[in-house]
């Protein structure tokens, strides 16, 4: 009798669950942040804090002159305690904008005023006026 020892040569197993999670895990981290940094290029938004807006409305005010534009509850605009056309208001942003090359245009709209109401004026303004048309918003008290 010969007595061989059957020795089963056992292959190394290799446990794959353990590194598939780490690499989902990494897969979806990159995911995400290739989205977020895609979405920040394509739209360039630049959030202003409250610190940051205050001081660019107090900068803007006092180093730009402003022409001051209202528009009442009956929809009509003011502009120097007259009510004038839309002809009147687009000279006088004209005349504003070329006499002074920082000036800004501020719209002060009444309160009960839509939305739809003001921006329609804001879009006029805007055509005229490109990036130095603001709008003015209360600070919660009557004026």
């Amino acid at each position: 009798m010969s007595f061989r020892k059957r020795r089963a040569a056992q292959m190394p197993e290799v446990n794959l669950v353990p590194m598939m999670d780490v690499l989902m895990t990494v897969l979806t981290f990159f995911i995400i942040i290739s989205m977020t940094l895609q979405g920040e290029q394509i739209l360039n938004i630049d959030l202003p804090g409250i610190s940051n807006s205050d001081g660019a409305v107090e900068e803007a005010e006092s180093n730009a002159p402003a022409l001051v534009v209202g528009l009442n509850p009956q929809q009509q605009i003011v502009l120097d305690s007259r009510i004038v056309t839309l002809e009147e208001l687009a000279e006088a942003m004209q005349a504003h904008l070329t006499e002074h090359q920082n000036g800004v245009i501020i719209l002060k709209a009444d309160r009960g005023l839509s939305f739809r109401e003001v921006s329609q004026l804001l879009k006029t303004m805007r055509d005229i006026g490109g990036d130095r048309v603001s709008l003015s918003i209360g600070s919660g008290t009557a004026e």
